[in-house]
C-alpha cells in the first residue's frame, strides 16, 4: 500500500517478501475499491519464562490507507471464531512501541488485552554468516483470551517465538 508515516513496517528490500511467511490461514477483506484489509494466522509454541504455550500468532498486517484506524480491529473480530473453533488458549499479536495508542482500543471492550514491555525474540529466517541467528526487539503484545481466561496468561518479559516472525 505504499508508506503511511510512523504506522508504516518497514519496507522490503530486494528479494524480501511475506511470501515465505506460510500462514495457515489469510483472511482478506474486500470492499468496493478492492482488497482492504489482510491477515494471516499461524498456531505456535511459544516460551515465557519456563512455560510452553499454544498461541494462534496473528500477524502480516495490512490495511489499505484509506482505511486505516478501522480494518485492524475489524480483522481481528472476524478471525475470533476461528480462533475459538481452532481452540488455542490464546492468540496474539505484535506490533512495535509506537503503535501503542493505535491498538489500544482493542482493550477498551474486553476483546484483548494490551502488554507493553515486552521483547519478543525470533530466528532469522534464513542463515547469515555475518548475523546472529537470532534477534530480539521490544514489542508491545496485543493478547486475545480464547480457551483460557487472561489471568493464565504466563507472567515474563521476555518471549521466544521459537520461529521467525509470521
Amino acid at each position: 500500500y505504499g508508506p503511511t508515516g510512523i504506522f508504516n513496517a518497514k519496507p522490503f528490500q530486494g528479494s524480501q517478501s511475506w511470501g515465505g511467511a506460510r500462514p495457515e490461514l489469510r483472511a482478506i477483506g474486500y470492499d468496493s475499491k478492492g482488497v482492504a484489509a489482510h491477515i494471516g494466522l499461524l498456531r505456535r509454541f511459544i516460551r515465557i519464562g519456563a512455560v510452553d504455550l499454544l498461541v494462534a500468532e496473528l500477524g502480516l498486517y495490512g490495511v489499505r490507507p484509506d482505511l486505516e484506524g478501522l480494518w485492524i480491529a475489524h480483522s481481528v473480530r472476524v478471525m475470533h471464531p476461528v480462533l475459538r473453533e481452532l481452540n488455542v488458549p490464546f492468540a496474539f499479536g505484535a506490533v512495535r512501541p509506537a503503535l501503542q495508542q493505535h491498538v489500544a482500543r482493542f482493550s477498551r471492550h474486553g476483546l484483548a488485552t494490551i502488554l507493553a514491555g515486552i521483547s519478543l525474540r525470533s530466528t532469522l529466517p534464513r542463515a547469515l554468516l555475518d548475523k546472529p541467528p537470532t534477534r530480539t526487539e521490544d514489542v508491545v503484545l496485543i493478547v486475545l483470551p480464547i480457551a483460557q481466561p487472561m489471568s493464565e496468561w504466563p507472567a515474563g518479559t521476555i518471549i521466544d517465538r521459537n520461529g521467525p516472525e509470521l
